[in-house]
């Protein structure tokens, strides 16, 4: 089915790239708190925590019930709004280049989450996967 194919592709694409930003935030913190002025706690923090959930999205993406995708839509949108109220509530002064990565990361984020969302097939048509 067409639709679950896009589904899981999305899902698939979501989980690589948490788990590749994950590694990248989590190993590599100190350097790019330096050039984005960003805690480096803050960043390893933001890696850690991305590595398991790319798991469970890698996960989600061989199996997409309805149930499991709207879990990964919702905190997908919950990690993009995180992500700009940290600059908007002020609780980090990053670069240029730091707040660029924090709007960009959560713009795509968002955008993910709205496509996962959009192809997500009614439950009936799930339920024949």
């Amino acid at each position: 089915m067409a639709i679950l194919r896009s589904l899981r592709f999305l899902l698939a694409a979501d989980a690589a790239f948490c788990l590749a930003a994950g590694l990248v935030l989590a190993l590599a913190a100190g350097t790019l708190a330096q050039l984005m002025t960003l805690p480096a706690e803050l960043l390893r923090g933001a890696g850690l925590v991305l590595l398991p959930w790319g798991l469970f999205v890698a996960w989600c993406a061989t199996r997409p019930t309805r149930a499991l995708t709207l879990v990964v839509v919702t905190i997908n949108l919950l990690w993009a709004a995180d992500s700009v109220a940290l600059l908007l509530l002020g609780w980090v002064a990053p670069s240029a280049i730091g707040a660029g990565f924090i709007l960009a990361q959560a713009a795509a984020g968002a955008a993910i989450a709205l496509l996962q969302a959009r192809a997500l097939p009614p439950p009936a048509r799930l339920s024949h996967a």
